[in-house]
């Protein structure tokens, strides 16, 4: 932490003293929209709902063996985010108040609940939708039309927030089309999930759609045009993933930009990644979108998204169909970004140094969680946060204040994100089904090949050595007998059938999808949320509950952090050479 804290101030200094850290050329900072708590409802009723469960995991198991699954999230960061919390794995680097576990869930004794529902039961309840209703509509959309008190944070009867657009109905290319052909702007994109929690085999499916705004999707005229739009959207993806990207081949005499870095206008078949530190690149928005930039509306930077991205996030349960567990038809949240404001690279250093410095002069001070039900929850990199959640029938409602904060812990304050957003990044590049733009409905795991990061070691291996475990709990008792020896050796051949297919790791068996399902269905008829959410059965027991008791270490025993899979680089996946998309 003290290392951190000491480059960070350092170049805050040298930033505020100096700007030496010029912002990226036509670019300025937006004023961040104030989102602030309008009724007493969205007290919370504990002040650190921003840091997850998984944080109080138990590094260092009896018998001196230390696990390290930090390093997912805690990781040397990659420019524009400066957080560089690496060293964030070899403590306990908590406020006074969060020093006893909130998260209660997880120490709750389910087996016998969980045995005694049964699993017809379950699997109806499952593949019944609560996004759709009976007649095809959007159940949600439908009851925001007229919004309940209980969700009207100021009172004007209007609903303020996202209300869910989605339907669910994608073509050949991730698209998302309304029932006249038309298009609503979101795109489904493939991804490798993220290591432990996110894995199905720890309890849920998840998909991940991106939009951009309006002006993204129109050609110079103002008109729609899909071409232009995916052009925009693959210019995403260079500028996130940091590699380059094949398209339709495209004049760029009629764009009036240089897409693939020739240096010439001529026919792009690819939007090279172009970004040196300090200049920036020649690269632009195309269509409307470029007007807009050049007009300073809008703007255009390595690792960051342009002013009015969303992301849409699905969880949903896992059901069984022929043996196999896949994505059920209910979901148990939709989560949603929406990045309302701009900040230059020089923002986002001095709001990293500044938070730094926050930790060393006041280390038992909280987190300001601004915002409200409707709103969601700022995260002060320009993104708020809001998102749904099944009440006790298995509806969806919106979150409450407290529950929109507990998202805001993961997307504002790791070292593993791009922009606040960890999905974009993992995307699967032009190698894989449909270059990478299709639902999970359309695709699902079974062959996908592992990963490597960028040192060219595969990285679910990796997190498998690193942590001993398939989850932060370490809890999964079905990855520990897949790939695990008795005394904790990882099994070679295990491995050399991840390489190949990464679902044979994050699938669960059907009998452990069922239990899962059960565990968290007995918390949503519960609604506490609040306590944790996490699907445990038995009662988590590689956990702290309480860090300020006198027998509690607060050095995890990891010694020396472990790098994240794209120091030095960006994650490289399957199809792509290593090294190929260095940085210039």
């Amino acid at each position: 932490m003290v290392s951190r804290i000491c480059a960070l101030l350092l170049s805050g200094v040298l930033l505020t003293a100096c700007s030496c850290q010029k912002s990226e050329p036509g670019t300025r900072r937006e004023e961040q929209p104030r989102v602030t708590a309008t009724a007493q409802r969205d007290a919370l009723s504990h002040p650190t709902p921003y840091i997850p469960p998984q944080c109080y995991t138990k590094t260092t198991a009896e018998g001196g063996r230390v696990h390290n699954p930090c390093f997912a999230c805690h990781q040397r960061s990659v420019t524009p985010n400066y957080l560089e919390d690496a060293d964030v794995q070899q403590t306990y680097a908590f406020p006074g108040p969060a020093m006893r576990n909130p998260w209660t869930n997880l120490f709750v004794d389910r087996r016998q609940a969980v045995a005694a529902m049964p699993d017809e039961e379950l699997l109806a309840y499952v593949r019944q939708s609560n996004y759709f209703a009976e007649d095809g509509s959007l159940k949600l959309a439908k009851a925001l039309e007229k919004v309940p008190a209980q969700w009207d944070a100021n009172g004007n009867g209007t609903w303020d927030g996202w209300t869910p657009d989605i339907q669910f109905r994608f073509d050949e290319r991730g698209f998302d089309r309304l029932a006249d052909g038309g298009y609503t702007g979101w795109r489904a994109f493939g991804y490798y999930p993220f290591p432990g929690t996110f894995w199905p085999t720890n309890g849920s499916f998840g998909d991940v759609l991106i939009r951009l705004p309006e002006a993204f999707r129109q050609d110079a005229a103002g008109r729609f045009d899909l071409a232009t739009y995916e052009l925009n959207l693959a210019i995403t993806e260079a500028m996130i993933a940091r590699r380059d990207v094949e398209i339709v081949p495209a004049d760029e005499k009629k764009l009036g930009v240089d897409l693939d870095g020739d240096e010439r206008l001529g026919t792009a078949r690819q939007v090279k990644y172009m970004w040196i530190p300090g200049k920036g690149t020649t690269l632009s928005w195309v269509g409307a979108a470029q007007t807009l930039q050049r007009a300073g509306q809008v703007h255009l930077a390595a690792g960051l998204f342009p002013e009015g991205t969303e992301f849409a996030h699905g969880v949903y349960y896992l059901d069984v169909v022929g043996g196999k567990p896949t994505l059920a038809q209910r979901m148990k949240e939709l989560r949603y970004m929406l990045k309302r404001g701009w900040m230059t690279y020089g923002d986002h250093e001095r709001a990293a140094a500044e938070e730094a410095l926050e930790a060393l002069k006041k280390p038992d001070d909280t987190r300001a969680a601004k915002g409200n039900i409707e709103l969601g929850v700022g995260n002060r990199a320009g993104w708020t946060l809001q998102g749904f959640i099944e009440d006790a029938r298995g509806e969806l409602r919106p979150q409450t204040h407290e529950e929109n904060t507990f998202c805001m812990g993961c997307h504002s304050g790791v070292g593993a994100t791009d922009d606040s957003v960890f999905s974009f990044g993992r995307k699967q590049p032009g190698s894989e089904f449909q270059a990478g733009w299709f639902h999970w409905s359309q695709r699902d795991l079974k062959g996908l090949r592992e990963p490597r990061r960028a040192d060219g070691r595969y990285e679910y291996t990796y997190y498998l050595e690193q942590n001993g475990a398939g989850d932060e709990l370490r809890a999964n008792t079905e990855v520990l007998s897949r790939f695990f020896t008795a005394d904790g050796k990882p099994r070679p051949e295990a491995l050399e059938a991840l390489h190949a297919d990464i679902s044979t790791l994050l699938l669960p068996s059907p009998e452990r999808a069922l239990r899962m399902n059960k565990a968290y269905r007995l918390i949503v008829r519960e609604q506490s949320f609040i306590r944790g959410r996490d699907a445990t059965v038995e009662p988590a027991v590689n956990v702290h509950r309480d860090l300020s008791a006198p027998d509690v270490e607060l050095t995890t025993g990891i010694t020396e952090p472990v790098t994240g899979p794209r120091t030095g680089n960006v994650t490289v996946y399957p199809g792509l050479p290593h090294g190929a998309m260095t940085p210039p």
